[in-house]
Order: structure tokens, then C-alpha cells, then sequence
């Protein structure tokens, strides 16, 4: 398969905190205005402490790491100009007063269908789109990427601090968003129309209101010829961002192609996954996991190396195979978001240095600019994915 046909693209969420106190500001509105004069489209997202970058398309690893780095830079320019500070975490980590709802249409009837889920939202995620030829394959590589879930959010884990506390979880983030009807890992589905059968009963229901609210950690991408895999906190760094965004797209090339030769994903059942997720969730990627494929208990570490192994074809063909093992030592070494907020908690005492830990994090490898980045709506390459 040509590989260069499974083009990648990144979505980014971040929080918008208080440069003094670092709890969560409302100014999504004010910073994206900010950033149109200088080129750049933000997206919204429901509550009004959140901003999300889009990526364009791109082919090759090392210009989606230089767009992810020119993103974070000027977004947090724009957060500056408006005193507000960009932090890559996945929740708040001090105590917010409230979650103000953006004021848009739709999310005002999000609001008003789902009550406190909306208002105990400030949830930020990673999405990573990979380009697929059609819908029925878009569903059968779902199917292939289950098993791995979970392993993609130990990575990621970035959410350890909640409300000034240690939350127990490395990713408590995960353990909120699945409370929505329609989040959590994909059913493993026999065809495309079964997953469009489930969503239009969903719809019908009132579990959602739209199809943009198919909230699984995979999904057939509602605008784009892609899969779209939404599991992951949004990570601490570029560097971790761009690595997760390889491996996925490593694991649907090596899909593709087996489906090419006629093999289908095995299913994995529910109770399986949602064990490997909740652990996942718990320890992070510096403990032990659940294989969901066999049900082995193992360090996380090591089930990452069986990713890495099952992967390595393709991150031949890409390119990206000393990338990947480089960043992988990095991480592991020096800790991904969760381990680095857990460590700046307990050495420092208080949520201020953790907020310091993750603001320094979030432009870790990208110096924040005195003034305006030239060209800062034109970065890296390709279409933008919204």
C-alpha cells in the first residue's frame, strides 16, 4: 500500500487559564478574534475556557510537528494579548467557579439535553485523523484500533491533578468523558451500515442530538475522508503529540493492509476493553495494562513495545521508525503530562506548580514570540482540517 496515501492530521484542545491563579478564564471568544486579525481560524469548543488548533494535512512527521509547535506558539500569543495563559492539559487542575457553556446555538441545546454534563465539561482531547478511501473502511479499521485504546490514552495520560487534589487516575479526564451516552470505545461493528443503524437510533432517541455528537474514541469522520481517533488527553508537549499522531497512523496503515488481504479485526469484547480502559485511566503508561486482546496483565511499557513491533513496517515505509523510538525513550525517561503534574505537585506542595510545570510544558521546543508570527495562519502544510 502506498503509505503516503494515509495522510494525518491533528486537532488540539487546550485550556485557557488565568496567567495569576491558573484556574480556567472564559475568554475562548476574545482569543480567537485575536488570532483572525492575525490570520489564524480557532475553533471553539463548549465550554468557553477552550480553544482548539486545527493541523492541516500532512505526509510527512517531521511538518506536523513544525505546524503543531507554530500553532501552540501563536495560540498562546493570542492567549497572552488577552491575559490569559495556554495550558496542554486535559483538565482544569485547580478549582473552577463555573464552566460558562460557549454561546453558540448548538451548544446551548447541548446545555439544555445533557444538564451538568455540559457545565462539568473543560475536557481537552487529542484527535488524529488519518485519511481512509471509503466509510466501509473507515468502520473496519475501527475495528482494528479498539484493542489499542487504551494503550494510546496510557501514553497520553495528562489529567492526574483535579480541583487541587491528586485524583488517583493518570488520566481522570477519561474517567469524565465516558459519563457521555455516546463516548468511550467504538462497538465493534460487522459494516458500515451497522455503525449508521446505531446512529440513527441514537439520534432518533435523543442520546444525541446530531451525528457530530458520535463521541467514540474512533469514528468515521463526519466532514473529511478520515478515521478519527479521539481517545487521548490532549498531550503535555509537541513532541508527544506528534508521537501519538505516528503511531496511530502506523496502526491503520497496518490495518489497511490487512484488510487488503481479506483479514477482518477479531472482536475484542466490551467487558475486556472497558478493564484495559479503566486501567489505562488508573496507571498511565508507567504502570501495568490489560492486553484487551488476550486479557495479560503487563508494565504498559512493554505492551507499548508490542505496538511498536505489530507498527514497524509501516514506520519503515514512513520514515519514522528512529523517530519513534527516540521519543518513546524521551518520554518514558523523563514522564509524560501525568507523571510531570504528579512530580510538580508533590515537590512543590500546591496546584501552582503544577500549573508552572504544564505552562512550560505546553511551548516546550516553541519560544513564545514578542511579536505577531509572520505567516502565523499559513503554517506547515496542506489544508486545514476544518
Amino acid at each position: 500500500m502506498d503509505v503516503e496515501s494515509s495522510t494525518v492530521g491533528v486537532e488540539e484542545e487546550f485550556l485557557l487559564a488565568d496567567p495569576r491563579t491558573g484556574a480556567p478564564t472564559a475568554k475562548n471568544d476574545a482569543v480567537a478574534r485575536t488570532a483572525e486579525d492575525l490570520g489564524l481560524d480557532l475553533q471553539l469548543e463548549l465550554t468557553r475556557c477552550q480553544i482548539e488548533t486545527n493541523t492541516g494535512i500532512h505526509t510527512r512527521t517531521g511538518d506536523l510537528a513544525q505546524q503543531l509547535r507554530d500553532l501552540r506558539r501563536g495560540v498562546a500569543f493570542c492567549a497572552e494579548m488577552n491575559d490569559a495563559r495556554l495550558l496542554a492539559v486535559a483538565i482544569p487542575p485547580t478549582i473552577p467557579l463555573h464552566y460558562p457553556v460557549t454561546d453558540t446555538p448548538r451548544y446551548r441545546r447541548i446545555a439544555d439535553g445533557f444538564g451538568m454534563l455540559a457545565h462539568e465539561q473543560g475536557l481537552c482531547g487529542c484527535h488524529v485523523h488519518v485519511a481512509v478511501p471509503d466509510r466501509e473502511t473507515a468502520v473496519q479499521v475501527s475495528n482494528y484500533l479498539r484493542p489499542w485504546l487504551p494503550l494510546f490514552l496510557a501514553l497520553t495520560a495528562n489529567s492526574a491533578i483535579y480541583r487541587g487534589v491528586e485524583t488517583g487516575y493518570k488520566s481522570w479526564r477519561n474517567i469524565l468523558w465516558r459519563r457521555w451516552p455516546s463516548a468511550g470505545p467504538p462497538p465493534y461493528f460487522r459494516c458500515a451500515d451497522d455503525y449508521d443503524d446505531l446512529v440513527a437510533m441514537m439520534m432518533s432517541s435523543g442520546i444525541m442530538l446530531d451525528e457530530r455528537m458520535v463521541y467514540w474514541d474512533v469514528r468515521r469522520s463526519i466532514t473529511y475522508p478520515t478515521v478519527e481517533i479521539r481517545v487521548s488527553d490532549v498531550p503535555a508537549t509537541v513532541e508527544e503529540t506528534t508521537l501519538l499522531a505516528t503511531l496511530v497512523r502506523a496502526t491503520v496503515i497496518m490495518a489497511r493492509e490487512s484488510l487488503d488481504d481479506g483479514r477482518t479485526a477479531p472482536p475484542i469484547a466490551a467487558e475486556m476493553l472497558r478493564a484495559a480502559y479503566w486501567k489505562a485511566a488508573r496507571s498511565g503508561i508507567d504502570g501495568d495494562a490489560v492486553a484487551p486482546m488476550d486479557g495479560r496483565v503487563l508494565p504498559a511499557r512493554e505492551l507499548l513495545a508490542e505496538l511498536v513491533e505489530h507498527v514497524e513496517p509501516a514506520l519503515k515505509e514512513l520514515g519514522d521508525r528512529e523517530f519513534v523510538a527516540d521519543t518513546i525513550a524521551a518520554v518514558l525517561e523523563r514522564g509524560n503530562g501525568a507523571m510531570r503534574q504528579l512530580r510538580a505537585f508533590r515537590a512543590g506542595g500546591d496546584v501552582a506548580a503544577v500549573v508552572a510545570e504544564l505552562s512550560e510544558a505546553t511551548l516546550e521546543g516553541c519560544a513564545l514570540p514578542e511579536e505577531p508570527p509572520l505567516g502565523f495562519g499559513e503554517a506547515g502544510a496542506g489544508s486545514p482540517l476544518r
